[in-house]
């Protein structure tokens, strides 16, 4: 069977040099290895993905000479099959939820700095710090009857004693040059989200259900998601996945060294294309010459 690589872009905003290299990346492996290239639209966020943002991302993509299969995933058409994916996670006992706002949270944050420190995790968000699990089943019931917004969070103790220890190949390098055989650690995630009341799946939840049921055998992305893998690596063996393999690479970033996003309205393809520059400009820009 010939390899698969994939490119998956939200449609928040307009592609960057970051999302270039990578995609380019990708395409440029998929060739090489006589593999598929796939492209998949991850917009389960309906508050920032845009019709017009997705439009330029087919775009932006042609221009720069990548060719993809169709159709193309949208994950906004899934809902029902990461529905199922945490139905089967319920099933074991493993997913709870949470009720607190994000308010609330931060205050609950701010008590357990204030005594002594509060765990957070490699991205630097604290730790979920609720005691949603302790409630009773007929109080979560009460609560989700009478329409109170919750969020549903694995629970990351149960989940890892049930998994035991997990690996990953990394043909790639980690932020502090990890390589070679890597040990996932999902515990330094905490309870993490998988779907919300109003938005039944999470990035963490739907990549792994996406990718598996797309057969991707080669995940190449950015060195900023490397650790996620371990929350990754968790959900394959818990839902019972074959793990893709991982590459993970350098960030493309900007003058004053941090990572381009579309949050800091970083330089667009779609502006720099107006401005003059060529693919193959682009692919110098990126260090694909």
């Amino acid at each position: 069977m010939p390899p698969v690589f994939r490119f998956a872009p939200s449609p928040n905003g307009y592609l960057h040099l970051g999302h270039a290299y990578s995609a380019l990346l990708n395409h440029d492996l998929a060739r090489q290895r006589g593999g598929r290239f796939l492209l998949r639209i991850e917009d389960i966020d309906s508050t920032r993905c845009r019709p017009e943002f997705e439009e330029a991302i087919y775009e932006d993509l042609a221009w720069l000479g990548i060719a993809w299969e169709t159709p193309v995933r949208r994950q906004s058409q899934h809902f029902a099959a990461y529905r199922a994916a945490i139905d089967r996670l319920s099933a074991q006992g493993l997913v709870y939820p949470s009720f607190e706002s994000r308010a609330e949270i931060a205050r609950l944050v701010a008590e357990r700095e204030a005594g002594g420190g509060w765990p957070r995790d490699p991205d630097g968000a604290p730790l979920y710090p609720g005691a949603a699990k302790s409630l009773s089943a007929g109080h979560r019931d009460r609560l989700i009857g009478h329409g109170a917004p919750f969020a549903l969070r694995l629970d990351m103790a149960a989940a890892c004693a049930g998994a035991g220890g997990l690996h990953w190949r990394e043909a790639g390098e980690g932020p502090a040059g990890e390589s070679g055989e890597v040990a996932a650690r999902p515990e330094a995630w905490g309870d993490v989200i998988l779907a919300r009341k109003e938005t039944p799946t999470s990035y963490h939840l739907s990549v792994v259900i996406d990718d598996a049921l797309q057969g991707v055998t080669d995940v190449v992305r950015g060195v900023d998601l490397f650790w996620s893998t371990s929350v990754h690596r968790l959900l394959h063996a818990l839902l019972g996945l074959r793990a893709p393999a991982y590459r993970h690479h350098a960030l493309v970033l900007d003058a004053t060294g941090q990572k381009l996003s579309k949050s800091t309205r970083a330089t667009g393809l779609r502006e720099l294309r107006d401005a003059g520059a060529s693919p193959a400009d682009i692919r110098r820009l990126v260090g694909l010459e």
